[in-house]
């Protein structure tokens, strides 16, 4: 024993460094827009940081932005559900059909401010759509700000001037949405949508104002219609979600960090984030000289009319529609101030 003894105590010396080194858990964290966007800027940069302090450095991130795993946007909730990626930032209007019911924050004017709403989905979606989940962990759900009509070269007042446009929009009821309209919507993820603003492939684009900077909206657009309602004609509901196999092999030490940096709080804070981008947004079209305008409340009850078909249809087609669009109202009344 004597002999044995100081033989596995280096051994157990050699070996510490490799243990601790084996403690270290490593995510990677993918998305689509360029790291100079406000959601890779300003939610998961800070909160790679922050999982890393609170689990003592043995939670770590590798963020891949504009799709360097490879693949296309649509592809994203796959490849975290395939364990390509751990950690996945995404919009499930990218892929149609496979939310059919927290797809109901996107339709015309249920939602109000993006932490209300965003809290509001959250509580809708742990009780309601888990099922769209399978295979993963939501950390985050949340709508971003209203979308604003952003157009290349016409200035659009009413609905007769928006009739037959070809405006991008970034889901399946957006698309409804546009069409009700009058416009002719093209649905595309929002990494296509500068070049085809560019090429004139479409004469306008749905996105809130904190996507203008990312994509240089503001270079490629002259007129900015603002739809003046107190709730929003239409959002695009987002995901910030976790393969489910990563988070079980974790250590009840690094769940629990996790779980500590997700939830309804988490979500309302992600949407803040947005808040304060779509301010940043705004002010660079107007650096850059763009017309901002308001459609008025006269005008805009015409658009919510022409709207309302959307939601009739979506309850109608929708299994318990009409119980998931009353909640889904009565939450975002809740949380609303």
């Amino acid at each position: 024993m004597r002999i044995r003894q100081p033989a596995l105590a280096a051994i157990a010396a050699l070996l510490l460094p490799t243990l601790a080194h084996a403690e270290e858990v490593i995510l990677k964290v993918a998305h689509f827009l360029p790291p100079i966007s406000t959601m890779h800027a300003k939610v998961i940069e800070p909160w790679c940081e922050k999982i890393a302090a609170e689990s003592g450095g043995k939670l770590k991130c590798q963020i891949y932005p504009s799709m360097q795993l490879g693949g296309t946007p649509p592809q994203l909730l796959n490849q975290a559900r395939d364990g390509i990626a751990d950690v996945v930032w995404t919009l499930p209007g990218y892929t149609p059909g496979r939310f059919p019911a927290s797809e109901v924050f996107e339709l015309p004017f249920i939602t109000t401010t993006h932490e209300a709403s965003a809290r509001a989905m959250w509580d809708f979606v742990q009780k309601n759509a888990m099922k769209e989940f399978a295979g993963l962990k939501p950390l985050a759900t949340w709508v971003n700000g209203p979308n604003v009509l952003h157009f290349r070269d016409k200035r659009v007042n009413t609905l007769e001037e928006l009739k037959s446009m070809k405006v991008r929009a970034p889901s399946r009821l957006s698309n409804s949405l546009l069409d009700a309209l009058g416009a002719t919507p093209v649905g595309m993820p929002v990494p296509q949508m500068p070049e085809a603003l560019s090429k004139g492939v479409i004469e306008g684009a749905l996105i809130p104002w904190e996507v203008v900077p990312a994509t240089k909206t503001q270079e490629l657009t002259r007129f900015h219609a603002e739809l003046g309602s107190e709730r929003a004609m239409t959002t695009a509901t987002m995901i910030y979600v976790m393969n489910k196999r990563k988070y079980e092999s974790l250590s009840p030490e690094l769940k629990k960090v996790i779980d500590n940096n997700s939830g309804r709080e988490f979500s309302a804070w992600v949407a803040a984030q947005h808040v304060k981008a779509d301010a940043a947004g705004r002010e660079a079209t107007v650096a850059s000289g763009g017309t901002i305008y308001t459609i008025p409340a006269a005008e805009m009850a015409k658009w919510e009319a022409a709207a309302a078909p959307v939601t009739e249809t979506w309850i109608k087609d929708t299994r318990d529609g009409k119980r998931l669009h009353d909640e889904a109202v009565a939450l975002v009344k809740q949380y609303t101030k």
